[in-house]
């Protein structure tokens, strides 16, 4: 049996052929290595956690905003001391 794909027969045994070649390159190149730029990108000596605080800028909008932040930095800061110590 065959199909007929723009105007041309292409047999079942090519179409398997090349689906099952598809699907081995697809998995090749999504599971190979990245880039030797990005590990060392990312490898700038700064944690992820000072990243995310410098990419996030917390502004209020008002003073009791404010002082919620304020609360929120303070408890933030808090729950790292007592992780440190623990690990």
């Amino acid at each position: 049996m065959s199909y007929v794909i723009f105007g041309r027969a292409i047999k079942n045994e090519y179409l398997t052929l090349a689906t099952l070649f598809s699907v081995g390159a697809i998995g090749y190149a999504a599971t190979s290595g990245g880039s030797k730029k990005a590990a060392s990108a990312s490898s700038s000596g700064k944690t992820l956690v000072e990243k995310v605080k410098e990419a996030v800028p917390i502004n209020a909008g008002s003073s009791e905003e404010e002082q919620l932040m304020d609360s929120i930095k303070n408890y933030i800061a808090e729950a790292e001391k007592q992780d440190s110590g623990k690990h």
